[in-house]
């Protein structure tokens, strides 16, 4: 064998195309969580009762099954065990297949599937009443504040850096990359209103000025009511915000007034986590895949509050990737903007102060 064949064959072995050996197909067990656990220990891991997620179940079934059943399919209700279970931790997608004995590719599939499902619930749940009469008079026996149909604030919710030129847009004020998200709840703490499609850079007036809420409170669809806000959106004669600089007491009565009740946002949001402590932990999926989470949890805080679900405790100030940033204060002042402002202090809160006295 002379030189050019010794270095043939063992060109030969080099390229040789290295097959590896195909890994057994792992049937892995899938518990039915729905019944092997009690009440007790259900709700203490999916964050809702058996009732409620049956019910959910029967909402969503048609969109997340399988179309067969062959191969081990996962049923719709394991699938959404699986997303709940994220839901109610936040933690890694392989800790969420071995609950649910899936693979960490199908666990991500399921969740992302079930969110969409859940998230395209928004119509029916995350919505205002036709009638806000109601609303009005249970924000009035809060603090004394009149014709309110609606309390406006935002949250950032943390994401992974979504890569590209685009990153930085997601950078709050904290530092952190974040999506902001604007709700507007009822004195109920149910939300009616949300956006979830916001980078973090983004300030809390840019994003209520290109919502559609704007245009039909502007549009006066709720008569003579109007929401409530910080003084992180521009004053108007449909949202409310506070005094800068209070000098007479009915100005300081109106403050006092407008922030007491204004505060079940801020409740609201705490108990939105309570229920789902993904969203206090930074969200380790695709920024495009975070709304659908975002919102499908909104849905749930509603059908939940709707079913008479108890709360959970939580401290949000422990273990939490949620930041109520305070956006910058609008400072446009325009005369006409604060008529309605004007009016509510004169006729209401300077009318409370004479009858005191």
């Amino acid at each position: 064998m002379d030189l050019f064949e010794v270095l043939e064959d063992e060109l030969d072995v080099y390229f040789q195309r290295v097959t590896r050996p195909r890994r057994n197909r792992v049937i892995r067990p899938r518990p039915n969580y729905f019944d092997i656990l009690d009440d007790v220990d259900f709700r203490a891991r999916f964050r809702l009762t058996k009732r409620t997620v049956a019910n959910i179940l029967s909402l969503i079934e048609s969109d997340i099954k399988t179309t067969s059943n062959y191969n081990f399919a996962i049923t719709p209700m394991q699938c959404l065990l699986i997303t709940l279970r994220y839901f109610a931790t936040g933690t890694f997608l392989t800790v969420c297949g071995d609950f649910g004995g899936v693979s960490k590719a199908s666990a991500r599939r399921i969740i992302h599937k079930v969110s969409e499902a859940i998230a395209k619930l928004r119509p029916l749940f995350v919505k205002f009443p036709a009638d806000t009469n109601n609303i009005s008079q249970d924000f009035y026996e809060i603090a004394r504040f009149p014709r309110v149909v609606g309390v406006i604030d935002c949250t950032h919710i943390t994401i992974k850096s979504p890569g590209g030129e685009t990153a930085e847009w997601y950078r709050d004020r904290k530092g952190n990359l974040s999506m902001n998200v604007q709700t507007i709840v009822d004195n109920r703490l149910k939300i009616m209103y949300i956006v979830a499609r916001w980078p973090g850079s983004c300030h809390d007036q840019t994003i209520f000025n290109n919502s559609h809420i704007k245009q039909r409170l502007s549009d006066r669809e709720f008569g003579n009511k109007y929401i409530l806000g910080d003084r992180g959106y521009e004053n108007t004669n449909f949202v409310l915000t506070p005094l800068h600089n209070p000098q007479t007491p009915g100005e300081h009565l109106y403050n006092e007034s407008q922030i007491r009740t204004r505060n079940v946002v801020e409740r609201s949001y705490g108990v939105l986590i309570s229920r789902f402590p993904v969203l206090a932990k930074k969200i380790n999926l695709h920024h495009s895949k975070v709304e659908a989470i975002i919102v499908a949890c909104a849905v749930l805080h509603n059908i939940a509050t709707d079913m008479g679900e108890e709360i959970f405790d939580y401290d949000m100030t422990e273990n939490s990737e949620v930041s109520n940033i305070s956006s910058t204060s609008v400072t446009n002042y325009c005369i006409s903007n604060c008529i309605v402002r004007n009016s509510i202090i004169n006729y209401f809160f300077i009318t409370v102060i004479i009858k005191k006295n």
